[in-house]
């Protein structure tokens, strides 16, 4: 593995989101760069934001007409592990922190989980496996198409949009229909059209980017939304992510796995106050609960050797097949979800609850009504 060296704190719900997610596993975006532009280029500097955002000010910049489009496409795909979904139409502030009317606080209960992996060995057809452990709630798929940014797919736990006790969603209360959208801003992984996808997974420890002067501070999963909206490359992500400051909320911090269409895949850490920066030795690539930068492979859980172990004895080889049976091979007692993303531009491939003989095919786009 090969490292590459290359706060203002954000209100106190969404700390109590952060360490939870952890537990778990100003106008619209400056414009899109094209592909062979570089890392980053054509991107507006990040502007240095105030800790909170200015009374009465909305982080959904949406007109009557899209609020009412979006709260329109909300559907229910599954009933027995409620999957909701959702197609966002509007623009957002990619930056101002989610607030107290946005999210609903949960509980600080630790349980290190989720196991993410990229399968590049066939280089036509790369694949990106991610399952989530935690809680029994419903999920939800946010699409969204911003203005200004790559029209993406993601996943995340409806439970931290909910108010508690709310196992499924009210789809009729208009309160509920309006959390439900801001599930655009906290993704917890995803794919855009461009194949770029990302993913998260926590670790122990607190250890933070130290606060650098003039840059904007994100919460762990903003900088998620911020990657699949402007990157169309792993550089591209890397420079971004290098771009701001992140707040874990005083919770563990979190890593990342981030791959793209070429197969390119890399591991983003946070240690000692740096940005770390792992590279892969072959065409496949783990994370899981451990951080990895300065570490020796041993070091790693056992749902880390178990995959490597099947990676390397494909060559990194999986179609969206073999890589939902790798992730049901890793999957736990609570595991929620299983998501394979194809970085060619295929569906996803969606499976809940474990229910592996179930697969749902999953595009980028709403398909036409």
């Amino acid at each position: 593995m090969i490292d590459s060296p290359r706060r203002r704190r954000a209100p106190v719900l969404l700390a109590a989101f952060l360490v939870a997610l952890s537990a778990g596993c100003a106008g619209g975006a400056p414009p899109r760069s094209e592909p062979g532009a570089g890392p980053g280029a054509g991107h507006a500097a990040p502007r240095a934001a105030a800790t909170a955002r200015a009374s009465g000010a909305e982080v959904l910049r949406q007109t009557p007409e899209e609020v009412a489009r979006t709260a329109a496409s909300l559907r229910v795909l599954d009933e027995r592990h409620p999957l909701y979904s959702i197609t966002y139409h509007g623009g957002y502030d990619l930056e101002a922190p989610l607030e107290d009317a946005d999210l609903a606080d949960r509980s600080r209960a630790r349980s290190w989980a989720c196991s993410l992996f990229v399968a590049a060995g066939d280089r036509e057809r790369p694949m990106f496996g991610r399952n989530f452990d935690w809680r029994d709630r419903p999920a939800i798929l946010v699409r969204a198409d911003p203005p200004d940014g790559y029209a993406s797919m993601s996943l995340m736990d409806v439970g931290y949009l909910l108010p508690d006790g709310m196992g499924r969603a009210d789809l009729s209360d208009p309160v509920v229909r309006r959390r439900l959208a801001h599930g655009v801003l906290a993704p917890f992984d995803g794919v855009n059209e461009k194949g770029l996808a990302i993913g998260m997974a926590a670790v122990p420890g607190d250890s933070r980017p130290s606060p650098r002067p003039g840059k904007v501070t994100v919460g762990g999963e903003r900088v998620i939304r911020i990657v699949l909206d402007r990157a169309a490359t792993v550089d591209e992500a890397i420079a971004l992510m290098r771009r701001y400051d992140l707040d874990f909320g005083g919770g563990p911090r979190i890593h990342y796995l981030i791959a793209d269409a070429t197969g390119r895949s890399a591991v983003v850490e946070y240690i000692d106050g740096e940005t770390r920066v792992i590279e892969p030795e072959n065409r496949w690539q783990t994370l899981t609960n451990t951080l990895q930068y300065g570490r020796p492979a041993s070091a790693q859980d056992d749902r880390f050797h178990r995959a490597e172990a099947r990676l390397s004895a494909t060559s990194g080889v999986l179609d969206w097949r073999g890589s939902m049976d790798l992730l049901e091979n890793l999957a736990q007692g609570h595991t929620r979800w299983s998501v394979v993303y194809d970085l060619r531009g295929g569906p996803a491939r969606l499976v809940l609850g474990k229910r592996y003989g179930e697969v749902r095919e999953i595009p980028l786009r709403e398909p036409a009504a």
